[in-house]
């Protein structure tokens, strides 16, 4: 099987990707379907409302995130995400009763936003987590990338079958509908084959154990600058929810089909940037940097775009970069942390990464009021050149040199693995039997350089150069 779809070689994975998928599915069409809502029906086009909405859907998670983490490190995670979805399918039901009964109010909008927030808050650790028990740790890069890719599959339809279902049926039905598509993601997690996953030991029950993974995690410098990284662009510049919505309404004056198509056409961006992670087998730290920088750039960009057209356009490299940035932190944190602390680790990073939103989408609702819906994207893709240059001296003050000496060294290293790969894939042909094939397939996997061997950092480093090894001395010589 193809390295991109590595992952796919898992039966239980194959299952809960397909769940994942048609639910993913859902969820887009109830974003679009409440944010236009907010902004057109139980408002008139009111920004802030908008980002008050979306900021109460990611306020629990900050507030519960550290304390969800240690439920998905005490539980079965997968009768936890059970538990989550069934209370998410619920709550899109009982919205899309209150629209189609016409007794909808703002103020239980508000208040299912909240409750949905609250699901996903003990929802999204576990979720993460749950990767590395269906593919175990060689293919958790792969199915990191590949379920991002499932979510932007989604959102490349999503967004846009929402759009025209909102014009033709209205947004009730498209709540009814996202109600009905949890049935499939619980599905196929009752239909998983429990012996196949690889489980960590549960965390026994303990006294501050919250503290205990924050104290883990000031002993990992790296997650610690992803955590910064991603608290900076989580608050002020993944807002496309907001100002998407806003641009579209207030700047080019369309109808809810062209503002489900922006979702669609970012989509594409996102869509492509997993298929790239995908591919990618050693995340780095310089990757990550960089694709912060691009984002800004990027992002700054389509605020200046004159026409909606040139604003879709743009809208392409933001998802592709804005993807990319968000896959490698996730990878990055996953395999840099104990098995005993990833339900609490995940837990912090999906706080910082959406629990900024609360914060950060009712301030960019703001700004849109006060000096136009393009300022709201501007201060979001200045946000992102600040964590990027932010990565760049934390390298530099490790002593792992410029962003450019960085991006050389993933270049190099994608080189090594591309011959690592051919050689790995010769030796098996050219090998006679068991034994010669694992003795050639384990001297691929380190080529090496005119100055020794290469030694490989996972984190991101500058790989570093060994020098040549020696002839052991035979014993008693």
């Amino acid at each position: 099987m193809s390295k991109t779809f590595s992952a796919l070689r898992h039966p239980n994975y194959r299952l809960w990707a397909a769940g994942a998928l048609v639910s993913n599915i859902g969820t887009w069409m109830q974003r679009v379907a409440q944010d236009w809502l907010v902004l057109t029906q139980l408002t008139q086009h009111d920004g802030a409302a908008v980002g008050v909405t979306t900021g109460l859907q990611f306020l629990p998670i900050l507030i519960l995130g550290p304390y969800a983490g240690v439920v998905g490190d005490r539980l079965d995670k997968r009768k936890l995400l059970i538990g989550t979805q069934s209370a998410m399918g619920a709550l899109a039901l009982l919205q899309a009763v209150l629209v189609l009964s016409g007794t909808a109010q703002l103020w239980q909008i508000y208040a299912i936003a909240l409750l949905l927030g609250v699901a996903s808050a003990f929802d999204a650790p576990a979720r993460q987590a749950f990767v590395s028990e269906l593919v175990g740790r060689q293919d958790v890069p792969n199915a990191v990338a590949l379920n991002s890719a499932s979510f932007n599959l989604a959102r490349l339809a999503g967004p846009g079958v929402a759009g025209l279902l909102i014009g033709v049926i209205g947004t009730g039905w498209v709540f009814f509908l996202n109600a009905v598509s949890f049935a499939a993601v619980i599905a196929s997690l009752t239909k998983l084959r429990v012996d196949l996953l690889e489980r960590s030991a549960p965390v026994p029950r303990g006294k501050h154990q919250i503290i205990e993974g924050l104290r883990y995690v000031r002993t990992q410098p790296r997650t610690v600058l992803i955590l910064a990284m991603a608290g900076v662009v989580g608050m002020f510049t993944l807002n496309f929810q907001v100002t998407n919505a806003l641009m579209s309404a207030n700047v080019f004056r369309t109808g809810p089909d062209a503002y489900g198509l922006l979702g669609s056409v970012m989509a594409v961006g996102t869509f492509a940037g997993a298929l790239l992670s995908a591919r990618r087998r050693n995340p780095r730290m310089s990757l990550l940097v960089a694709a912060a920088i691009l984002l800004g750039i990027a992002t700054i960009v389509a605020a200046a775009m004159p026409s909606y057209f040139w604003f879709a356009v743009l809208l392409v490299p933001v998802g592709l970069s804005s993807m990319t940035f968000l896959n490698l932190c996730n990878t990055i944190v996953q395999l840099n942390t104990d098995a005993r602390y990833r339900g609490r680790v995940l837990a912090l990073y999906m706080a910082v990464i959406q629990g900024g939103t609360p914060i950060g989408a009712p301030i960019i609702g703001w700004i849109a009021n006060s000096a136009g819906a393009r300022w709201s994207i501007l201060i979001g893709g200045f946000a992102a050149l600040v964590a990027g240059v932010l990565g760049v001296v934390a390298l530099a003050r490790w002593g792992e040199g410029t962003l450019r000496d960085q991006l050389r060294a993933v270049w190099a290293a994608r080189r090594d693995d591309e011959l690592a790969e051919e050689a790995t894939g010769s030796s098996f042909h050219a090998a006679g039997d068991t034994g010669a094939r694992a003795v050639k397939s384990c001297s691929a996997k380190e080529p090496r350089t005119a100055t020794g061997s290469t030694a490989r950092i996972a984190t991101g480093s500058i790989p570093r150069v060994a020098p040549p090894r020696r002839p052991e001395r035979a014993h008693g010589s």
